[in-house]
């Protein structure tokens, strides 16, 4: 069995090399935006499914990001179905002790935050303002107080469902995460 080679420089920094890399100058690719000349580290998507990328400095990156609309040109369905081909693609999961956190921190579904909107209430709403928001809306809408107006039967059972999605939600977060 062979021992740890010997180094042969005895000390003398002077004597190594430098990094092993010789005297090569080291290319650097420059920012794409016009007139930066900041290195461009940072690629982006020239177009959606495509392999060609813009390559960014970091300031430009983010005003390339904050303006990018991935779901541009499709239909709200379109979208939605997009958006749950790849959450199907996913292999992982979030962290659960990242589900004590309130709305507004991503802890609500696309399900819910929908139920929420059929609703008329914001994503930070509590379970008590959603049991508001239903009493109010299925009393304007029930069939008794408007007999024969289709669009207020079709209201109601919107409502309906949405409250039925948020009560199953608050009931597995209870389950799920109560406190100790």
């Amino acid at each position: 069995m062979a021992g740890p080679s010997r180094n042969m420089d005895w000390g003398f920094p002077r004597w190594r090399d430098y990094g092993g890399t010789g005297n090569a100058a080291v290319t650097v690719r420059i920012c794409d935006r016009d007139g930066c000349n900041e290195p461009g580290d940072r690629p982006a998507p020239k177009a959606p499914n495509r392999p060609e990328r813009w390559y960014f400095c970091e300031t430009h990156a983010g005003e390339y990001n904050r303006n990018w609309n991935y779901f541009e040109g499709l239909s709200a369905a379109d979208a939605r179905a997009r958006e749950a081909d790849e959450s199907a693609e996913t292999t992982f999961t979030q962290a659960k002790h990242w589900g004590w956190g309130g709305a507004g921190d991503g802890s609500r579904s696309r399900a819910e935050l929908d139920a929420l909107t059929a609703l008329e209430l914001g994503s930070d709403a509590d379970f008590a303002a959603v049991k508001a928001a239903y009493r109010r809306l299925a009393k304007a809408n029930h069939p008794d107080v408007a007999p024969n107006d289709a669009a207020a039967a079709r209201r109601f059972q919107a409502t309906q469902a949405a409250y039925e999605v948020l009560e199953r939600a608050e009931e597995r977060r209870a389950t799920t995460y109560s406190p100790v």
